[in-house]
């Protein structure tokens, strides 16, 4: 099994053959629920790209260890990208989207309040809400043993997404009806693209005009209709496949 990884604010002023210590919530989580010892091999990053590997040191108490630093690695920037808008799911479906889009590789997502949304975040909900999504991109992260986490944005409009769409070097709307296939669109090399995932009632006439406008046309999975909730990781991980990044 390889090694559990772990969040640090920083790795700037690390060093191969220096010491780290990892305490405050990520340390318990090593010590008291990993039951970490001393020899184990452990992986820090800093979500950004930046990671150091070692070894435990050294246990203090029930959230404290040292981590002596063998290696230092780093992750080049993805190309292209890959955001996926995702429409609110109901009930604990938002942040299954985001745990499994982020165990594929998504490199962003961008909460969306669709017409059709049955969930709408609103007021103290909203703040709560996005924190659980931006908690099980952080979780997962480290789950999948990524150096680079996904940024979870603030929520968007409607109006809001039609213009990250319009600045896309490849955007589409993910649609049961859509009369081209995802798997054989032309995709570019480079550059960022970004997917529209609907909500349960599907995305509105008016929205699919915005965004057409904007550049987005409909494409189709494949053959079934798939949930909001898992649309948006498996066109993440066809367009992995298809842009090289799995390869």
């Amino acid at each position: 099994m390889t090694a559990p990884v772990f969040l640090v604010d920083s790795l700037a002023d690390v060093r191969a053959g220096g010491t780290l210590t990892l305490d405050g919530p990520e340390g318990r989580h090593a010590v008291s629920v990993r039951r970490l010892r001393a020899g184990e091999e452990v992986v820090l990053t800093d979500g950004h790209g930046a990671g150091a590997h070692g070894t435990v040191a050294a246990v203090e108490g029930k959230d404290r260890l040292t981590v002596a630093v063998t290696e230092l690695r780093s992750e080049a920037p993805p190309n292209p990208t890959i955001t996926v808008v995702q429409a609110l799911p109901k009930g604990d479906r938002g942040e299954l989207a985001v745990e499994t889009m982020t165990e594929t590789g998504v490199d962003a997502i961008v909460p969306w309040a669709a017409a059709r949304c049955v969930t709408q975040w609103k007021g103290e909900r909203a703040a709560k809400s996005l924190g659980k999504w931006r908690a099980t991109a952080r979780e997962a992260g480290k789950q999948s043993r990524r150096l680079t986490f996904p940024e979870v944005a603030d929520p968007l409009t409607t109006k809001q997404v039609a213009t990250l769409l319009a600045d896309a070097d490849f955007a589409a709307v993910l649609h049961e009806e859509g009369s081209s296939p995802l798997a054989t669109a032309e995709l570019p090399t480079e550059g960022r693209i970004v997917l529209v995932v609907g909500p349960e009632g599907g995305v509105s006439p008016e929205e699919l005009t915005l965004f057409a406008e904007a550049g987005a046309k409909p494409y189709r999975l494949g053959t079934t209709v798939l949930r909001t909730s898992t649309a948006g990781t498996a066109a993440t991980a066809l367009l992995l496949g298809r842009t090289g990044r799995w390869s």
